[in-house]
């Protein structure tokens, strides 16, 4: 099946007409989610009063953030061991775009948390600190591909190194059950259920589906151009080799 993907004029028809699908699915979704979840649901004053409904962004940019780099980690297993040269694309799309996610992640986080915690940042909370060791993975596999002289080189490198730092996605999934932290425990994946009253749950999902979709037509889109990138590379090579 990743067989059928990995041929570069197949994922260009593909995403010629799928990304534009997902951008629109995603800006309806995105948007019935934060109107849902900034204007209409009730505030939660256990939660702090109106500063909670900066998780209908925190938590699907945090859900995302883990996501991508498994998404980045899976590609880059996948071009290490069969060197499908589209899985790398996919790899090196991701990264910039889990980059943002993951900064939007930390910043809404603050945001939430200085009136609900008393505090923007807490240097020893497991979870913190394990989501800006996500940014910073994200951020050294885009100089360490961008710092190789060679294509094939910064993807072993960057593959490398995104296969080893995949080790951190659970810990950051699993820090608030194994380390002290100020995060509650999770409240809408668990092995009872959704501990999330259906008001709040709802627009969380839809945003979150909604930001998946944005993430997927994005990467789509600088595949596309990567892919583009590549061959105009390769017809400059041909012309001056004169083949």
């Amino acid at each position: 099946m990743f067989s059928w993907f990995a041929n570069p004029h197949r994922f260009l028809m593909l995403s010629s007409w799928l990304a534009p699908l997902f951008y629109a699915a995603a800006a309806l979704l995105i948007a019935w989610g934060l109107w849902q979840g900034l204007w209409m649901v009730p505030k939660d004053d256990y939660q702090g009063g109106d500063i909670m409904r900066v998780m209908f962004i925190h938590v699907p940019a945090a859900w995302l953030a883990m996501a991508s780099y498994l998404g980045m980690a899976v590609m880059s297993f996948v071009w290490f061991i069969w060197r499908h040269e589209v899985a790398d694309i996919a790899a090196k799309a991701i990264a910039p775009l889990g980059a943002t996610w993951t900064a939007l992640c930390l910043a809404t986080g603050a945001i939430w948390g200085k009136p609900t915690w008393g505090t923007w940042w807490q240097w020893d909370d497991a979870r913190m600190m394990s989501v800006l060791f996500m940014f910073f993975l994200f951020l050294g596999y885009i100089a360490l591909r961008a710092a190789m002289d060679t294509r094939q080189k910064a993807a072993r490198a960057g593959a490398i190194l995104a296969m080893v730092g995949a080790l951190n996605v659970p810990l950051i999934k699993f820090s608030v059950d194994l380390f002290t932290s100020l995060h509650q425990d999770a409240s809408v994946i668990t092995t009872e259920g959704p501990k999330m009253a259906a008001v709040y749950l709802w627009p969380l999902l839809i945003s979150s589906v909604g930001h998946s979709l944005l993430f997927a037509a994005l990467v789509m889109t600088l595949m596309r151009a990567e892919i583009w990138t590549r061959r105009a590379a390769q017809s400059r090579a041909r012309l001056m080799t004169g083949d």
